[in-house]
């Protein structure tokens, strides 16, 4: 079966950056170049009547910049205010952004409690549903200036790759792409062993696979190793929808994976006849 040809009838599309693809490297600050070509890549999937989702790192390493730091900053408290000054950054320049391509973005900012609480996990689905509907582009991340839990438990997270899932699933998504600093999935460390072999398509999830990924990353500024991706490959494929890993160094990539060309690393979805979301949240949050 050619799974990748199949990814051009995909219609609600999940797509996940890490804060290490928008900014950049040298200095932390905002890649706006990236950034304007991002916006017109999920604007024309909008454009061809696809219900897009964006979920955004990137509010602490913004805010960090913004406020004089070199390094991303490790005190919670200082955590909590560069994402307060981050998070209003970026959505004011997703907004400009996205405004000039005659497009409508919302903001939805999210804790583990918007997940594990029933009514609050409802409300979030409702609320997505109905921008949706409205044609607006939800942009999704954290909310790290309130929530201490994710902030001082990141790696389970790993750079809303987590996160990223859950919403997918949440929404019933049917495709998640999560952009990364990697080509995709491979048999072992890439940077380390010049023998890993790249994986191009994953058919089944098995413990094997997830026993693979690294907890560990190649960028300073991003926090979302391997094992992070595998875990949220996990829940999506669960839910029945396919994941993409692919490199977030040039984003118009994100239109080829949508168009079925063979990038990056493709999961696919197989849907659980007894699938509850909230299951994985407990036992992976």
């Amino acid at each position: 079966m050619n799974y990748r040809e199949k990814l051009k009838e995909k219609k609600r599309i999940v797509i996940k950056i890490g804060s290490s693809s928008l900014v950049h490297a040298q200095t932390g600050r905002l890649n706006l170049g990236k950034l304007e070509v991002l916006v017109r890549e999920l604007g024309d999937l909008h454009n061809q009547g696809k219900d897009v989702v964006l979920v955004s790192s990137g509010a602490i390493a913004v805010g960090a910049a913004a406020l004089g730091m070199k390094e991303k900053p490790t005190d919670l408290k200082v955590k909590q205010a560069c994402a307060s000054v981050g998070q209003a950054r970026l959505m004011m320049i997703y907004q400009k952004l996205f405004s000039e391509y005659n497009q409508t973005a919302g903001q939805i900012l999210m804790t583990k409690n918007t997940m594990v609480n029933n009514a609050n996990r409802k409300n979030a689905e409702n609320t997505f549903n109905e921008l949706l509907e409205l044609g607006v582009i939800p942009i999704v991340n954290e909310n790290d200036s309130i929530s201490t839990y994710e902030l001082q438990t990141l790696e389970k997270f790993g750079d809303n790759d987590t996160l990223s899932a859950v919403v997918a699933a949440l929404i019933g998504a049917d495709l998640l792409i999560l952009m990364s600093d990697i080509d995709g999935l491979y048999t072992d460390d890439p940077n380390t062993n010049p023998d890993a072999r790249f994986i191009d398509t994953v058919e089944h999830m098995d413990e094997n696979l997830l026993n693979m990924g690294k907890g560990s990353t190649g960028s300073k500024v991003g926090t979302g190793g391997m094992a992070t991706k595998l875990t949220a490959a996990r829940i999506a494929t669960a839910a029945g929808v396919d994941m993409v890993i692919a490199n977030g160094a040039d984003f118009r990539t994100i239109h080829k994976v949508v168009e079925g060309k063979d990038y990056g690393t493709l999961f696919v979805g197989h849907k659980q006849e007894e699938f509850y979301l909230i299951d994985y949240i407990e036992k992976l949050l």
